[in-house]
């Protein structure tokens, strides 16, 4: 990466067997949505995560939507969800046509609240049966999904425990956090089913594309079928139901496959720029980072910075701006889903701890290529400026 021109906020970086997997799709025609490394890919990530099984999909929003309905959220339901998140886990919901209800992040960790969602399911639900609704509104409550943002993990056990106790399932957003761990155990093998996210921008991409994963061999079943137009007999094409085209394709997974080889060194690169920023900003006032829990291993998607404007001298817009006119991209977090116009009436249970870290939180360039010179002149706005 270049130490004079635009550094970019988040970008791949492809040094590994990339061309190569991808010169083979082409010399064997395996280019569409099938071939050999979607199975490859798959298998790897299943293996890599310690889950039974890894569903291709060719987003990861087409990943979080077959994850809902396979979990058996309904039209009409209600899915907990962050308030503190990218809109596609809210926009799945709503593509099930169930209604979110966004929980705030606690302070400790930038995450969903426990207390909160314990405080709903137990003052604000009433139980039927095996199921649960929503005093408020009378929607049966069928699902909660939590996101981990920008590479941490949620403190899953008080919602797995919850999610028990009131006959939910648990779908994991983890597109932020591949590679990262709550309490020795991998981000994606906490809930009943996990999604990730391909992306450009993620810590490891495939150009594109997504992937469910699950211990639960009739969930991964139902996904591939769902997935795949709902195919029962692909010979006469008889569709049993209403399917998706949400297959990834072989050049997708090729350059999955040959990323999936170096996470490790990708997540060691992350965490080495975390840790840059964190010691070269720990003497100025007004700065603090991302904190990473006790409990918690963090990839560090995004190295994210909290600027109280007071004791820095201006505000995380203004730290923007500096940083634009040097020729380096930073990013605000996400409007927090409670105030998004895409999602005006839903109930919101908190935000304004989310609410603070979107005015406050700035994300630093995190390329896992970003060298020592580029992030030096990064340093030089933020700490020197």
């Amino acid at each position: 990466m270049s130490d004079t021109g635009r550094i970019p906020l988040c970008i791949p970086h492809l040094a590994g067997n990339e061309e190569a997997y991808l010169r083979q799709c082409v010399e064997t025609n395996w280019v569409s949505t099938a071939g050999p490394f979607v199975d490859r890919f798959e298998s790897e990530m299943a293996a890599y995560v310690g889950t039974d099984n890894a569903v291709a999909t060719a987003s990861g929003t087409a990943a979080l939507h077959v994850a809902l309905l396979v979990a058996g959220v309904k039209p009409g339901d209600e899915v907990l969800t962050s308030t503190l998140t990218f809109i596609a886990p809210a926009n799945a919901i709503r593509y099930t046509g169930a209604h979110p209800v966004f929980v705030d992040a606690e302070d400790a960790t930038w995450q969903m609240d426990p207390q909160r969602v314990r405080a709903f399911l137990e003052e604000g639900c009433e139980r039927r049966g095996a199921e649960t609704f929503n005093r408020r509104t009378g929607r049966r409550v069928s699902a909660l999904l939590p996101v981990h943002i920008l590479g941490h993990p949620v403190d899953m056990d008080p919602l797995v425990e919850l999610a028990a106790e009131f006959g939910l399932a648990v779908v994991e957003d983890a597109t932020e956090s591949l590679g990262a761990s709550y309490k020795g155990r991998a981000v994606g093998t906490l809930g009943d089913c996990a999604c990730l996210s391909f992306n450009g921008n993620k810590l490891m991409t495939a150009g594109g594309g997504g992937m469910v994963l699950t211990a639960r061999n009739d969930w991964a079943n139902r996904v591939r079928h769902l997935t795949t137009q709902a195919k029962a007999d692909g010979e006469e094409f008889i569709h049993d139901e209403v399917g998706f085209n949400y297959r990834l394709s072989n050049l997708h997974a090729a350059l999955g496959t040959a990323q999936l080889e170096r996470l490790d060194a990708l997540i060691e690169a992350k965490r080495r720029i975390a840790e840059a920023y964190r010691a070269a900003c720990e003497g100025t006032a007004g700065l603090t980072f991302m904190p990473e829990a006790d409990w918690a291993d963090s990839v560090f998607w995004l190295s994210t910075v909290l600027v109280d404007a007071d004791a820095y001298g201006c505000d995380s817009r203004g730290l923007r701006e500096r940083l634009r006119a040097a020729g380096v991209e930073s990013r605000p977090l996400w409007q927090p889903m409670h105030l998004s116009p895409a999602h005006a009436g839903a109930q919101a249970l908190g935000g304004a701890v989310a609410e603070r870290l979107y005015a406050s939180a700035l994300s630093l360039p995190s390329s896992a290529g970003l060298d020592e010179a580029a992030q030096a002149r990064v340093l030089e706005v933020v700490v020197g400026g």
